[in-house]
C-alpha cells in the first residue's frame, strides 16, 4: 500500500519540526525524511525562508533561532582568561620551523599574542589584529592576505583573499569558529568568514580549532568543516566532558582542555 503524499502545509510543518529537533539539516536529508524530491524541498525552503520560519544555508537550512554572533568588539571582551589559556595551550602545539594559517577572531588574536616570543614561524593571516600583534617580532615571518575588508571583523575576505590562500601549502590551519557541534561540525555565522576558514583548511596539513566552552554544542548558519576534519581542538576547563566525548566519537582526533593559570 502506497503512502499518501503530504500536502504542502503538512510538509512545511514537518520541515520546521525536524529543524527544531536537529538544528541543521541538508536538502538531501529533508528529501529522504519526507520522501519527496530535492527540487520540492528547495522550493519549500525558499517559501519558509520568505515567511520568516527558517534560514537557508549552503546545502540546507537552520532555524531562525540560530543566534547571530556578537560583534567583534563585544567578543573581544568576553571570557578573556579562558581565551588566554586556550591561546597558551595552542601556542605550545606549534613547533619552530612550522607554518600556519590563522583566521580572524578574538581567540585567534589571543593566540597571536601568545606567539610573540615564538621562533622560526611563517604566519599567513587575513586578520589585521593578528598581523599587527606579530609585526616586527624577530623570528616571525608574517604575511597579511589581501582582499576586501570584512563588515565587522578587522580582516580581509572575498575572492582575492581566497585566491591568495590557494597559493600556499602550510602545516596548520588555525581557526576559531562561532560554534562546534559533534554532528554539524565547526560552524560560522558569516559566510565570508566561513569561506576563508574553509580555504585555509583545504591548504593545510592539519586543522587546529580554538573554541571556548560556550561554543561547544551550539549551531550557526554556515559549516566550516565536519568534525572528522579537525585534527586538534583546544578548549577551556569548563567544557563538558560528555560533550567532548561526543566530539571525539564524531571524529575530532585530539582534544586539549586548557586550564587557567
Amino acid at each position: 500500500m502506497h503512502k499518501a503524499p503530504m500536502w504542502t502545509p503538512e510538509r512545511h510543518e514537518r520541515i520546521i519540526a525536524l529543524l527544531h529537533q536537529r538544528q541543521r539539516l541538508t536538502t538531501d536529508a529533508f528529501a529522504a525524511e519526507l520522501g519527496v524530491s530535492k527540487e520540492t524541498i528547495r522550493r519549500d525552503l525558499i517559501e519558509l525562508e520568505h515567511s520568516g520560519k527558517l534560514s537557508r544555508v549552503h546545502g540546507g537550512a537552520v532555524p531562525c533561532s540560530a543566534a547571530p554572533e556578537a560583534s567583534y568588539a563585544e567578543r573581544t571582551a568576553l571570557f578573556l582568561p579562558e581565551k588566554r589559556a586556550i591561546a597558551a595551550a595552542a601556542a605550545g602545539l606549534i613547533a619552530p620551523g612550522q607554518s600556519c594559517f590563522i583566521d580572524a577572531g578574538s581567540t585567534t588574536h589571543a593566540l597571536a599574542q601568545a606567539l610573540q616570543n615564538a621562533r622560526d614561524l611563517l604566519i599567513v593571516t587575513n586578520s589585521i589584529a593578528v598581523a599587527s600583534s606579530l609585526r616586527g617580532h624577530a623570528g616571525l615571518q608574517v604575511h597579511l592576505l589581501g582582499g576586501s575588508m570584512a563588515r565587522d571583523v578587522p580582516a580581509t575576505c572575498g575572492e582575492a583573499t581566497l585566491a591568495e590562500i590557494a597559493r600556499y601549502r602550510l602545516d596548520w590551519a588555525i581557526a576559531s569558529p562561532t560554534a562546534l557541534h559533534p554532528e554539524q561540525g565547526a560552524m560560522d555565522y558569516d559566510w565570508q568568514e566561513a569561506a576563508v576558514a574553509r580555504a585555509m583548511i583545504a591548504q593545510a596539513g592539519r586543522t587546529l580549532l580554538l573554541a571556548d566552552a560556550n561554543k561547544l554544542g551550539g549551531s550557526s548558519r554556515v559549516q566550516v568543516c565536519s568534525s572528522q576534519h579537525i585534527d586538534c581542538l583546544v578548549t577551556d576547563a569548563r567544557a563538558d566532558q560528555a560533550l567532548l566525548d561526543r566530539l571525539g566519537q564524531a571524529g575530532v582526533k585530539r582534544i586539549v582542555r586548557a586550564g587557567l593559570a
